[in-house]
């Protein structure tokens, strides 16, 4: 497992978010709500969509299945210009990201993030940094797919 780890400038994204926990996670609720309303942003920056969680301070210090977190559905835009109504912003910090790329269905992502938070982050050099963490699922995202693929970015900074 060796990220690609990359230094990210400055960014903004719109979509909706909620509040929920590892025992309540349902993120199908948010794409169903945001997907019918993604014709209607016009300052979009590519394709992809991005599922991103935005965690409070120490939330990893000790796990807590029913702590709570902010869990968005969103597209990456060029500025905050027009944003459609109820729709929400995100803006994102510059920052270093170690970005993995995950292949499987939802069933073995638990897994995967294990072997990211366990086993890759205590030896990388790394510590996680407070900035919000992000998959993205692009042009070879295949939702319920074994095959398909998508990037998980991971926000680090040095020690």
């Amino acid at each position: 497992m060796q990220p690609t780890i990359k230094l990210i400038p400055n960014r903004k994204f719109i979509g909706f978010s909620s509040k929920m926990s590892f025992a309540t996670h349902n993120p199908f609720i948010l794409w169903n709500k945001f997907m019918p309303r993604l014709k209607e942003i016009k300052n979009r920056i590519g394709n992809e969509l991005y599922s991103s969680e935005v965690y409070p301070p120490n939330f990893f210090d000790a796990y807590n299945p029913n702590a709570l977190f902010q869990k968005w559905a969103a597209v990456e835009v060029s500025n905050f210009n027009e944003i459609p109504e109820g729709i929400k912003t995100l803006s994102v910090q510059e920052g270093l990201y170690a970005i993995f790329i995950y292949k499987g269905t939802n069933e073995g992502a638990a897994s995967f993030y294990n072997q990211i938070f366990w086993d890759w982050l205590p030896s990388s050099g790394y510590d996680l940094d407070a900035r919000p963490h992000f998959a993205v699922m692009g042009s070879n995202y295949k939702k319920d797919d074994p095959n398909s693929e998508e990037e998980i970015w991971i926000p680090i900074k040095s020690r």
